[in-house]
């Protein structure tokens, strides 16, 4: 009877321990499935992909943010496909998420998803890239036009306003990419500049950027400058010119600071990219999420989707070259001085 008493004893000990356990995890995941009965806000963030160097910077801030506030975060990656998106939407309605945030791979595509999860009664924030004709709750980015007058401006001033240049775009399905070339040519009107080629990268890989410049070497070797959708897309450009010995000579610009992008503008083979200050977007993002999460309307701005005008949050990007990089990346701590003159050491 003894024993027995002391293995009930033991049996209650460890189901303590185990409970304890269980709510002294981390507040956030990235893993584990969803629980409808907890009281934390939760979060369901899906991602277009992990291609693009700064995504993963955009998440672990967003997480760490959003953990502060007490608040739960489940992430999906889609991987660049538009049905998994799809599926990851429906998921974190049916495990009935408080907001749901989309870095949306088509931004065409996800209308009807937004619409089941608003009829749910959850809020949808559109990050960084806007969902068309869906009416988020809340549409946070960058003021992308700017990027396209910043990549402009850069070209203007290195070939004089004049000569023939080429487009290497990311997908046509990012609306992103329609508001920086909308920005960009309404810089370069009434100047001598003429775009003779404009390329979609599909997948946003900067392999797709060496392909289009290998395939059409003749309008790639007598082009006089290259307007890149990103800066993988632009280290994909060097990489060509490199080769052609022209690497340097030719103005070729991108945006998104990634750090080969920054050793490439310290060494002149690309003359500028855009900062776009990352955390600022991912913790008012977060900010932002819970907030509407509590009932709370977002009243900065506004942009029309296409049918609807939604709630707008813009943050400025800053134009990146030679002259201020110290300043403006190192100086941030965006990226370490040893890191971005690695060539000089």
């Amino acid at each position: 009877m003894k024993k027995l008493r002391i293995y009930a004893l033991l049996a209650i000990l460890i189901s303590i321990l185990l409970t304890s356990c269980g709510k002294s995890g981390s507040q956030v995941s990235e893993k584990n499935s969803p629980d409808p009965e907890d009281d934390a806000i939760q979060i369901g963030v899906t991602f277009d992909s992990f291609v693009i160097e700064r995504w993963e910077r955009d998440r672990d801030i967003f997480v760490s943010t959003a953990k502060d506030l007490g608040a739960e975060v489940y992430v999906q990656n889609a991987n660049g496909s538009v049905e998994k998106q799809k599926e990851q939407i429906g998921y974190f309605i049916e495990k009935k998420m408080d907001v749901i945030v989309v870095i949306a791979v088509d931004s065409e595509a996800l209308n009807s998803e937004v619409r089941h999860a608003k009829d749910a009664g959850i809020k949808v924030v559109a990050y960084d890239r806007l969902v068309n004709n869906a009416d988020v709750d809340l549409y946070i980015s960058f003021d992308n036009e700017m990027v396209g007058r910043f990549m402009a401006d850069a070209i203007i001033r290195a070939t004089g306003g004049k000569g023939s240049i080429i487009k290497i775009n990311g997908p046509s399905k990012d609306n992103n990419v329609s508001l920086v070339n909308k920005g960009f040519d309404q810089e370069i009107s009434g100047t001598g500049i003429v775009v003779e080629d404009t390329y979609y990268a599909s997948e946003w890989k900067g392999e797709e950027a060496f392909n289009y410049l290998t395939e059409h070497s003749e309008i790639a070797d007598r082009a006089d400058a290259v307007m890149c959708g990103n800066d993988s897309l632009a280290g994909q450009a060097v990489r060509y010119y490199s080769e052609k010995r022209r690497a340097g000579n030719i103005p070729i610009v991108g945006q998104d600071a990634d750090l080969d992008a920054c050793q490439r503008v310290v060494e002149g083979t690309q003359i500028m990219t855009v900062y776009k200050p990352i955390e600022e977007l991912a913790k008012r993002a977060a900010q932002y999420s819970i907030n509407l999460a509590r009932g709370n309307s977002i009243n900065e701005g506004s942009m029309s989707d296409g049918t609807y005008e939604v709630p707008y949050v813009s943050i400025e990007p800053v134009m990146i070259d030679k002259e201020n990089i110290d300043n403006v990346i190192i100086g941030s701590g965006f990226h370490l001085r040893e890191d971005v003159y690695l060539k000089e050491r």
